[in-house]
């Protein structure tokens, strides 16, 4: 005989404790049929990182500090069993943008109505997010559905590309032509945000939202990424080319390297619009500072609004691994769900009643009536200052201004 308590407990969406670890481990290992090789490979270092750190993250999460946000989770629960579970973090600096890193869910329970709840909680529960974004493989038949039935919308796609070893070492045979590449400081953060702002349309630009904070780094960020890397054994190089007739920064790149060689280097490129030309001198500089590491491929990424760079990507021979779907959802939806607003609802006669002049109006000093002489009717006539009163449909004023005009006239 089944027990029906678990139908009758209701589902309780509550932050992460250390006992859901087990559960949290059991849905990412159910979820590893609906990711790909990459996604499994950053699941498994995921989990083993947040049981290994759980209680100094924990810690951070009281008080305000940089590293507040590195792991904000939800589980959604009914009873002892863990149905679900949804991370988030911030996007910017400003914190009006806020990102869903992974949402997964218990293959036996309904996934819509579990992942609807985890999702809205998280909208309700950070009031300062103005605009929500996710990344969501083209393949996820059910995420897709999930995060459209909540109102996420389509913002751009993304483009995973591999780079080979051996194509990594022909392009760095070649010479890269950059003159003017330099290192990144705290000091370059207002050209670097100039650069990406140049470098995406205005809507993706509106929803990501970035100031020139988010390209400084602090003190304190500074020595936590020494940390990370250190922990990590990887190493990151950056550096970006300056324009000196327009002063400004035409592009940029970012690479993260494997010092043991067991995963491919992650590289991130930013471009001018205008100076595409610059992709194969970037790809040979990344190149040339890989071959100081062990043997392996480079990945980057690229959008749909980048066609020089996919076409050039494809023109090398590089490999495309994945391709995954940015979405978006904007405050308005949240204004939407909270409060129907009809417009046959609305007391037209309360709306006028609230324009009505709460004192008597003051005669202003400019008239259009001469000293001496009043008009014919007993109407009093508006001068510029005075506003018209809409409440009782007065249209006979500027019949009476005529009258004015033309006793002026005689």
């Amino acid at each position: 005989m089944t027990s029906l308590l678990p139908r009758n407990l209701s589902v309780v969406i509550r932050p992460v404790h250390y006992r859901d670890l087990d559960g949290i481990e059991r849905l990412t290992q159910e979820s590893f049929t609906a990711m790909t090789s990459k996604g499994v490979n950053c699941a498994i270092r995921q989990t083993q990182s947040l049981r290994r750190w759980y209680g100094l993250l924990k810690f951070l999460s009281w008080f305000p500090n940089p590293l507040q946000y590195r792991f904000c989770a939800y589980v959604a629960e009914q009873g002892r069993m863990l149905l679900g579970m949804i991370q988030v973090s911030p996007f910017n600096r400003t914190r009006s943008t806020w990102r869903i890193d992974r949402v997964m869910l218990d293959q036996a329970a309904d996934k819509q109505g579990i992942g609807s709840q985890l999702l809205r909680h998280c909208f309700e529960s950070i009031v300062e997010a103005r605009t929500w974004l996710l990344e969501v493989n083209i393949n996820d038949i059910e995420g897709l559905a999930l995060y459209r039935q909540n109102g996420f919308q389509r913002l751009a796609e993304i483009t995973y590309w591999e780079i080979k070893p051996e194509l990594l070492a022909e392009l760095a045979q070649a010479e890269p032509d950059l003159p003017n590449l330099l290192p990144v400081s705290n000091a370059d953060a207002q050209l670097l945000y100039q650069l990406d702002t140049a470098s995406m349309p205005p809507l993706v630009r509106q929803v990501f939202d970035r100031n020139t904070r988010d390209f400084k780094t602090s003190l304190f960020g500074a020595l936590s990424d020494a940390v990370k890397q250190w922990i990590t054994k990887t190493e990151v190089v950056s550096g970006y080319v300056f324009e000196p007739q327009r002063k400004a920064a035409i592009g940029y790149f970012q690479v993260q390297l494997e010092r043991q060689g067991e995963s491919p280097h992650v590289a991130t490129l930013t471009v001018h619009p205008a100076y595409t030309w610059l992709y194969p001198e970037l790809l040979s500089q990344l190149a040339r500072i890989a071959q100081d590491f062990p043997q392996q491929g480079l990945r980057l990424a690229s959008l749909d609004y980048q066609p020089e760079r996919e076409e050039y990507l494809e023109r090398i021979g590089a490999e495309r691994i994945e391709h995954t779907l940015i979405m978006s959802r904007s405050v308005w939806h949240k204004l939407r769900e909270s409060k129907f607003v009809s417009l046959e609802g609305i007391q037209w006669t309360d709306v006028l009643q609230g324009l009505q002049p709460a004192r008597k109006p003051i005669p202003g000093g400019m008239s259009w009536v001469k000293t001496g002489q009043q008009p014919s009717s007993d109407i009093p006539v508006p001068t510029k200052s005075e506003p018209l009163s809409f409440n009782n449909c007065n249209i006979e004023a500027p019949a009476q201004n005529d009258s004015v005009d033309s006793q002026q006239e005689q």
